[in-house]
């Protein structure tokens, strides 16, 4: 038996208009019967369409305003059905059941009332009941129907259709079930996560994961990993939400290293001050803030110029032609900022490689999102880190207490640090970092590594003593021993911040005391593993 089958009945019932005219038009020139429903049988019969009401043909009304019109053995008959089944023919013969052949379905929509805000009995009423009971019917019966749901998918069905003289192929039939069965998880896995959110419910029994590929991506971190780039439907501005104006694809490694960057620069307030964040191998290499974009650039940059090359920057207010002109200086592989002004476009545009991404508007870095992990056998799931540490959350527990002055780098080093992969120190000097240490296996080591930064920056930049010299300190986690402290100190750190909460907190401070630094604690780590 052929896999070829042709399509002669169709039932089209979609909330998204788009291409719905075109798409009846091109069905009906090949001599497909429509049936439709309300809103989609409107628009079509305005078109010039001849168009069949669902209600005529199950014999009932639409009723309890639109909740019931398709879920009747007359439309599942004609899906679920098959053809070669002699049982499954005669059912359709005696009761009168017209088999449909394609089925073209989009939902209500729910994510786009989720995305606005919209109160609990709006989101109640964008659930779809017909149109996932359709598509699933059509997708099981995918030997003999064709299901679509999605509206890039109308001109491959029309292609389909014209090279095989008005039929399709059991192959294209199943590329369609796939793509029909991931549409109605996604929608059931938004609609479960909403309402877990919607009651307070914390750690549901079950969870849904759900989201549509943005990206195939030519490898994953390495050339022998597969990848794509998919997204969740939320507006977050950020990486998944930007407009790219030039420059090669992402990779894998700019989509995870911009999407650092610009949750890092976001700390900063645009309003207060410009800010710059320089990321390598998601770890910032260089954050600063400036009077301007251009002076927060310069001072991100010279943290470390070696990490760099080859790095991410990203912006927390519009590219400026000043500032343009300085990144294309050295290699840079993405920018990313709310916005760039013409002049900036026109220096970028010089540098076809470069990838420029806007968006229009910064993430908000307190905002919760859940946050997942994969690992063997199952997925971690988490609040995103969003905690916050001001001024007022800060406790003295040394016999010194900060400067104001050095309060201010104190907080600009902690929100650094949150971004800064485990064990993390960060050296902070008028509000820009001056060494990071990240991903070592002690604080000691980290403190190290910051420190060793630090000064071969100072020998590049002509200085006769490290950056580090009177540097604010931040760690990650408490200090579990004095010596990564004491190491902090040697290098030129003269106050620090870190959670406290050691059993050697006492010993810790002591140690800071005879040191003569001033320390805060803030009650609140920063694990970023």
């Amino acid at each position: 038996m052929t896999d070829l089958h042709p399509v002669r009945r169709a039932l089209l019932s979609v909330s998204d208009k788009t291409g719905l005219i075109e798409l009846g038009q091109a069905l009906a020139a090949r001599g497909v019967e429509l049936l439709s429903t309300g809103g989609t049988a409107k628009a079509l019969r305005e078109a010039g369409l001849v168009v069949k009401d669902v209600s005529d043909v199950t014999g009932f009304p639409e009723m309890m305003d639109g909740r019931v019109k398709t879920l009747h053995p007359m439309v599942h008959g004609g899906l679920l059905a098959l053809r070669d089944n002699d049982a499954h023919v005669a059912a359709m013969n005696e009761h009168g059941i017209g088999a449909i052949d394609l089925l073209v379905v989009n939902l209500y929509p729910f994510e786009a009332a989720l995305a606005r805000g919209a109160d609990y009995d709006e989101m109640i009423e964008n659930i779809d009941i017909g149109g996932p009971a359709m598509i699933r019917a059509a997708s099981k019966n995918h030997l003999f129907v064709n299901v679509v749901t999605d509206v890039e998918d109308y001109d491959a069905l029309l292609a389909e259709l014209d090279a095989n003289d008005g039929k399709t192929t059991y192959a294209f039939r199943q590329r369609l079930s796939q793509i029909a069965y991931a549409r109605t998880a996604a929608y059931d896995a938004a609609v479960s996560t909403w309402m877990a959110g919607a009651i307070g419910e914390e750690t549901p029994r079950r969870r849904a994961f759900a989201g549509e590929v943005k990206q195939t991506l030519r490898y994953g971190e390495n050339s022998h990993q597969r990848a794509a780039f998919y997204t969740d439907g939320s507006n977050r501005p950020g990486v998944a939400t930007a407009v790219q104006l030039q420059g090669k694809e992402l990779s894998y490694n700019n989509i995870n290293d911009t999407d650092a960057a610009y949750e890092l620069v976001a700390e900063f307030d645009p309003a207060e001050s410009a800010a710059v964040a320089i990321i390598k191998h998601a770890n910032p290499c260089g954050v600063a803030k400036g009077a301007t974009l251009v002076e927060a650039y310069q001072k991100a940059f010279d943290c470390d110029r070696t990490s760099a090359f080859g790095g991410i920057v990203a912006l927390n207010q519009p590219l400026d032609a000043a500032t343009a002109a300085k990144i294309v200086d050295i290699f840079t592989e993405v920018v990313i900022a709310p916005g760039a002004s013409d002049e900036a476009k026109e220096i970028f545009a010089a540098k076809k490689n470069l990838r420029l991404l806007l968006t229009d508007a910064l993430p908000d870095p307190r905002a919760p999102i859940t946050a997942y992990k994969q690992v063997a056998g199952g997925v971690l799931v988490q609040d995103k880190d969003v905690g916050y540490v001001g001024l007022d959350d800060l406790k003295v527990v040394t016999k010194k207490a900060p400067t104001d002055e050095q309060l201010q780098d104190l907080l600009f080093a902690w929100k650094v640090a949150k971004h800064v992969k485990s064990n993390a120190i960060v050296y902070v000097k008028d509000n820009a970092t001056v060494g990071v240490g990240a991903g070592q296996m002690s604080r000691l080591d980290s403190a190290n590594v910051a420190a060793a930064k630090a000064g071969r920056m100072a020998a590049e930049l002509g200085l006769d003593e490290s950056l580090a010299k009177g540097s604010a300190v931040a760690s990650d986690a408490f200090f579990p021993f004095a010596d990564g402290l004491l190491e902090a100190a040697a290098a030129g750190g003269t106050c620090v911040i870190q959670p406290g909460g050691s059993m050697r907190d006492d010993e810790v401070i002591a140690a800071a005391d005879e040191a003569g630094l001033a320390m805060v604690f803030t009650g609140m780590r920063h694990f970023r593993h």
